[in-house]
């Protein structure tokens, strides 16, 4: 088989989880087939030494520019001229001229939802807000296009089948991984690097938040305040990433500016160092109102990290009994999770024992084994 994979931003400095994902799929199927012929497609950017080529796979940079002309223009010519048997696109669009047989990875189907735009409006980047009109309008376009639509949980199959109408033989579920170098790290020399590093605080909640609504900071920040003013044993919430100006905003619509102080912002973390940050933290906080999978709840177990997370879409689904449930839409609830992981030393071993049985359920090499499966299903050639 001849085939292309759409890697569009895998050489940007700044990777975030759908490059993550490609990254780790493309690694595997190297290890997995020295057999069919790969064409890697990414856009020129300064990391270009994350994949490398090997007899088999090969790196196609093509230019284009803004990301539409990219994918609707230089992605369909260079999938003509290698004369592909298959094309898989990962990151939910694709071109909507094509002649060559799709496979689409379709993370998520947020931006069609109402409640989720409701939430949206008036929030979020510029460019996310550009990011899901765009979506808006090449996914349902595209998926009738499309050979196989791969998603990454049971509830996303489910909302995605539901929503476009589809049955059960084009839509596959295929869970992502947890990469291997997120574990306990016994390594101390390690750990005070990458806290001298970041300049991290002795004590931590660590918490991904940003500006996408679906991520809840607005929650966090309220349950932090209420946790302040309850105890005084000088922890601190670590964001990644987070404009100050922006973070000064959200504490200015709670009121309680002493939120300020509290918070540490340490600004892009790169993917080899975040092991450490999760194993220096006390409680991973992952009260998201929307995901499609949750790899960071993988990532934080692996590491031995207690994980907080929500009970709504996908969460539950892949933390299983892992992780602590609460309800994101109530602060109070994040509150109390705090309180009991750290007030509760049984039950925080416990999390701790169960999330590391749940991480290990979880690899890239299975994920990259279906996906070759379903190439072949698609080409109908082994």
């Amino acid at each position: 088989m001849r085939i292309g994979i759409e890697g569009q931003r895998l050489f940007r400095e700044k990777k975030h989880g759908m490059d993550m994902v490609v990254l780790e799929l493309i690694r595997e199927l190297q290890l997995i087939d020295n057999v069919n012929e790969y064409f890697i497609y990414i856009s020129p950017d300064i990391d270009n030494k994350c994949i490398t080529e090997t007899s088999n796979f090969k790196i196609r940079l093509l230019e284009g520019g803004f990301y539409p002309k990219w994918e609707q223009i230089s992605l369909p010519k260079a999938a003509n001229e290698d004369k592909l048997d298959l094309l898989h696109c990962t990151s939910n669009t694709a071109p909507l001229k094509l002649k060559t047989p799709l496979i689409l990875t379709l993370h998520d189907i947020i931006y069609m939802e109402k409640t989720y735009m409701q939430i949206l409006k008036g929030s979020g980047t510029s460019y996310q807000k550009f990011g899901n009109l765009y979506r808006r309008f090449i996914v349902p376009r595209i998926i009738k296009n499309s050979n196989k639509i791969i998603t990454v949980s049971e509830f996303e199959k489910r909302r995605i089948a539901d929503f476009f109408k589809l049955d059960g033989t084009k839509l596959k579920a295929v869970y992502n991984g947890v990469s291997s170098h997120f574990k306990k790290i016994t390594d101390t020399s390690e750990l005070i690097r990458v806290k001298e590093k970041y300049n991290l605080p002795d004590k931590y909640f660590f918490f991904l938040g940003n500006t996408d609504p679906k991520k809840n900071t607005i929650g966090v920040l309220k349950a932090l305040s209420l946790f302040y003013k309850q105890n005084n044993e000088g922890y601190k919430l670590l964001m990644l990433d987070y404009e100050k100006a922006e973070l000064e905003k959200l504490i200015a619509e709670i009121g309680d500016q002493t939120l300020l102080e509290k918070i540490q912002l340490t600004g892009y973390v790169t993917n080899t160092d975040l092991p450490s940050i999760y194993n220096l933290s006390t409680i991973f906080l992952y009260p998201s109102l929307r995901e499609s999978f949750g790899i960071p709840m993988l990532e934080a177990m692996a590491c031995g990290t207690p994980v907080i997370t929500s009970n709504t879409s996908s969460m539950p689904e892949i933390a299983d009994e892992a992780a602590l449930i609460i309800d994101p839409f109530k602060p109070d609830e994040i509150t109390d999770g705090i309180i009991k992981i750290l007030s509760d030393y049984n039950f925080r071993e416990e999390l701790i024992i169960k999330g590391y049985q749940q991480a290990a359920k979880f690899t890239w090499k299975a994920m990259a084994e279906k996906v070759l499966n379903l190439y072949k299903d698609v080409t109908n050639k082994e």
